[in-house]
């Protein structure tokens, strides 16, 4: 289906971007919601700020700007 593929694309940008920043991927345990509350803020002001309305051509345009951001 069309989500399964749009979700599996969303999966592939976010482990570049990990991987582009040497992020490690960290879950929380089952049942143990509060980690999340700080990931979902932040990633509200990401979208939000960073990336409403914006479109980048280059992954590189993409990490360079992203890097200045997060360094602001």
């Amino acid at each position: 289906s069309n989500k399964k593929l749009t979700d599996e694309f969303k999966k592939q940008i976010i482990d570049q971007l990990l991987n582009a920043f040497d992020i490690k991927r960290s879950l929380s345990k089952k049942g143990c919601p509060y980690d999340y509350a700080v990931a979902e803020a932040t990633f509200k002001i990401f979208k939000t700020e960073f990336a409403i309305n914006r479109r980048f051509n280059l992954f590189e345009e993409l990490e360079l700007e992203l890097f200045d951001y997060v360094k602001w």
